[in-house]
This record gives C-alpha cells, sequence and structure tokens, in this order.
C-alpha cells in the first residue's frame, strides 16, 4: 500500500482525508512540516499532502524548497490544499508543489488528483519502487552534471555479498526488507554527514551509490558499514545468526554454506580534469569495490588515483 504524509493543524480536514483515503493508502499525518521531516527522510512517501492554512507561513515554503532541493527527494511529489487560490504569480514560483487542491473540493476530486499527482511522479521520474531512491537515468545525470561543472567529489558503489543466498534461503519478502533496510541506511548516513549536495541512488538488486565531498566519503563508508553489520543479523532467525551461516545454493546450482551478508564499499575519487564522462568514474568505482569484495568482511576500498586506501569493519 502506498504511503501519503499528511500535514495539517485542522483537524477536520484531517479526518475528512483520512476517512477518503484510507481504503487505497495509508495516511501518516502531522502536525507541521519540520515534525514531518524526520519521517520522510527515513521513509520516503509516495506523496506529500500539504494543508496552506496561510499563504504568508515561509516555514513551509522554505522547508519544502530545501526538501524538494535535495535529489533524492525532488522526485517526490506535493499536492497542497488551499482555501483560497486567489494567489499572486510570485506565490505559485516560491512553491515547489506539483499540484493544489481547493478544500471545498476535497470530497469529490481528492482521489483523482492524489492518484495522478503519484502516477506522473512515476511516469516522469525513475525512481526504484522498493527504496524509492532515484535510478540508474537519474544517477548518471548526477555524475555527469558534477563532471561538467569541474567539482570535485567521490562516487561510491556499494553493493550486498552473500545477499542472493539469503533472498533464496529465507524467500524475497525478508530479502525486500534487507534492501529497504541497506538503503535508508545509506541515504541516512549520507544525508547525516552532509546534508546539502550529495546525493544517494538504488542502481537496482542490491547495488547502491552515493555521491559526496571527498574529504567525507570515506568516514562516511566507515560508519555505513559499522552500522550495517550491527543492523543486519537482525534479519536472520536466532539459530541461523548463532552459527553465523545459513546453507543455500551458490550460483552453479550446488549447496553449501554462506555467512552473514556484508557489504561492499568501492570509492572512486574525481579531480578537476581527471574525468571528462560518468562511465569513466563509475569504471573505477566498479573496479574498487572488486577489490573490496575480495577482502574478508565489510570493507570499503577507496582509489585516491596514487595510493589505495581499503578499511574492514567486522569480521564475519
Amino acid at each position: 500500500m502506498k504511503t501519503i504524509v499528511l500535514i495539517s493543524l485542522d483537524m477536520v480536514m484531517i479526518s475528512i482525508i483520512d476517512k477518503i483515503l484510507e481504503k487505497f493508502y495509508r495516511v501518516v499525518v502531522f502536525m507541521d512540516m519540520r515534525s514531518a521531516l524526520d519521517y520522510i527522510y527515513n521513509s520516503i512517501p509516495d506523496l506529500m499532502i500539504v494543508d496552506i492554512m496561510n499563504p504568508d507561513d515561509q516555514t513551509i515554503i522554505t522547508v519544502l524548497n530545501s526538501l524538494k532541493e535535495d535529489p533524492i527527494f525532488s522526485q517526490l511529489p506535493v499536492l497542497t490544499l488551499l482555501a483560497d487560490t486567489r494567489f499572486l504569480p510570485s506565490f505559485w514560483e516560491s512553491l515547489p508543489v506539483e499540484d493544489f487542491l481547493r478544500k471545498s473540493d476535497i470530497k469529490k476530486e481528492l482521489i483523482l488528483r492524489v492518484s495522478l499527482a503519484i502516477l506522473r511522479s512515476e511516469r516522469v521520474v525513475e525512481i526504484n519502487p522498493l527504496t524509492r531512491l532515484p535510478g540508474n537515468i537519474a544517477i548518471n545525470k548526477q555524475i555527469q552534471s558534477r563532471l561538467d561543472g569541474g567539482r570535485e567529489f567521490s562516487l561510491a558503489y556499494a553493493d550486498l555479498d552473500y545477499f542472493k543466498p539469503f533472498n533464496d534461503y529465507y524467500g524475497f519478502s525478508r530479502g525486500d526488507e534487507v534492501l529497504k533496510m541497506a538503503g535508508r541506511l545509506i541515504g541516512n548516513m549520507v544525508k547525516s554527514k552532509q546534508p546539502k549536495d550529495s546525493f544517494v541512488g538504488h542502481i537496482g538488486g542490491d547495488d547502491f551509490v552515493f555521491i559526496m565531498n571527498p574529504e567525507l566519503a570515506g568516514e562516511t563508508a566507515k560508519e555505513i558499514i559499522r552500522a550495517f553489520d550491527r543492523i543486519v543479523p537482525t534479519f536472520y532467525n536466532a539459530e541461523d545468526r548463532k552459527t553465523g551461516l545459513i546453507m543455500s545454493r551458490d550460483r552453479q546450482g550446488n549447496r553449501r554454506s554462506f555467512p552473514v551478508i556484508t557489504i561492499s564499499i568501492g570509492i572512486a575519487l574525481s579531480r578537476v580534469g581527471s574525468f571528462s564522462h560518468y562511465g569513466e568514474l563509475a569504471g573505477i568505482a566498479s573496479e574498487m569495490n572488486s577489490y573490496a569484495k575480495h577482502l574478508e568482511g565489510s570493507c570499503f576500498v577507496m582509489d585516491r588515483r596514487h595510493n589505495r586506501t581499503s578499511w574492514r569493519g567486522s569480521i564475519k
């Protein structure tokens, strides 16, 4: 079921909207924008409905603009509820929303507007349906735009080791939960370290990328690894967690034991003028990831062009 975040101070309006949408969507209610941010950052919803009771409230406009400037949330559709639509054009220019709805029309148009807003966002922007993170097209654009702008940055390629045996052993449902956890974890760590101008994407499957300032990439990778190694065992049954092993089939169909899932991160650094195409930098990050996967346990490897750095987390 798709999730909608509703932000309103009007309890009557909240009750009406919840009653209309409850059969089709999961509605999570907050009384103000700032209190909703923690939830949004940890679990990206499919739509935000924002009740603007006072068009002069700059807090809502500021927070919404800040949220939509983040590449991860730029695709998040926002539907605005208004008591009066007779606002100056400058009001709409400053408010980053995809659609609006008069409060007097809620009962007859809400379902239609909500459905269209969500469908429109899914058609226009490529996002991973499981993690709600930007996909390959957005990832490539993010890398290329930074290269074209002559900016220095780091590109990290992360994937999960032994995920397929886990997925085969426990089933797709639990496997999806691991992927959602990994996406949230990487997103939270990156945003915590660099709130502005960072990026997190989901290539697909168990492959993720993140982009941030070079000086922050290594420490962020360490924190991701520490947190991942602490959390991922909780997805195993008690007996399997105790032994640290599961019996599953490898890619050749042979049954053998596999350790607890680990995470490998390869990091490439882009200096001014060192790369011209996103594929070149992505290739280096992928190469570093391959080196990391040959080391035991969760780890990252960083290519500094002259000195290769590696760090391992707890050994499984």
